[in-house]
């Protein structure tokens, strides 16, 4: 097996353009597993864990601009987190400090699994990407690069170089549920976003159909509903309502975490706990 660490990416999109069929490394948490089952052999491996651009982030007008190389505990930093706390929750809920430190975000989304903890909340937040190869750069959405399930839309020799995340105010929650209260898989997710400019809620949901998805009748029944000025004062029945339609929305499988009666359910049951806690939090 060859190794190859690049520096730049630059020097990673000439190796990739010279070698497609490199296996990339980034943080390693989901790709060693697959290693570790036998069901991904490695010959030659593109390491970009030694990167520095793609472990930074920036702000651009009303923007961060996240480089792919982030790790989760970097986006529960202060200064990362006071921007987007739902993705901090999120990044809170993936395994243990060790995962959190090695796996990052570009990880998370070429492994494009339904289950990716911070894939709903970058879904609910139209985030987009900055795709890379030796010969172009190309912006795409979350939801048109999640093709389906471990499947994405990136060609050959090309990287997730960075995301792209609007800046949104107002409070944001992530819950996911799994068959333990730590270091688990998510059996169903959910990001809920205040966007108090547009006068919107935001609904990702993840674990609950191929790929992740924004719970648009959801959204705009709750938009239209929603006391804008106050923050406060929805109904039992809103409420009731609004959690019944992003359970609709869903198109759970049965699997060995849960069966998809289960997943509207608890689906049913974030949705509401969601968006009591953001009717209850501070305009900010």
């Amino acid at each position: 097996m060859g190794v190859i660490i690049a520096k730049s990416v630059n020097e990673a999109c000439a190796v990739l353009a010279e070698n497609p069929a490199a296996t990339v490394l980034a943080g390693g948490t989901d790709l060693m597993v697959q290693v570790n089952r036998g069901t991904h052999s490695l010959e030659t491996v593109l390491d970009l864990s030694r990167i520095p651009e793609l472990k930074k982030w920036t702000m651009e007008d009303n923007q961060i601009i996240l480089g792919a190389g982030i790790s989760y505990t970097d986006l529960t930093h202060p200064q990362l987190s006071a921007f987007f706390p739902a993705l901090a929750q999120a990044a809170r809920t993936v395994g243990s400090p060790q995962i959190r430190n090695a796996g990052t975000l570009g990880g998370n989304l070429a492994t494009a699994s339904p289950a990716g903890d911070t894939i709903p909340v970058l879904v609910a937040m139209d985030a987009s990407m900055q795709l890379k190869s030796s010969t172009e750069t190309r912006e795409v959405s979350i939801t048109e690069f999640i093709t389906g399930v471990k499947a994405n839309a990136l060609k050959p020799g090309e990287i997730i170089e960075s995301i792209k995340v609007p800046i949104f105010k107002g409070p944001q929650e992530f819950l996911k549920v799994g068959t333990r209260n730590a270091m688990v898989i998510s059996v169903v997710s959910l990001a809920l976003v205040t966007d108090y400019l547009e006068r919107k809620l935001r609904i990702g949901v993840g674990s609950v159909s191929p790929v992740p998805f924004r719970a648009t009748e959801a959204e705009e029944f709750i938009s239209d509903k929603f006391d804008w000025e106050t923050n406060r004062n929805l109904s039992e029945k809103v409420i009731n309502k609004f959690s019944e339609l992003v359970a609709n929305s869903t198109e759970p499988i049965d699997d060995h975490r849960g069966t998809a009666n289960y997943r509207k359910h608890a689906v049913k049951v974030l949705a509401k706990r969601a968006l009591e806690r953001v009717s209850a939090g501070d305009i900010k």
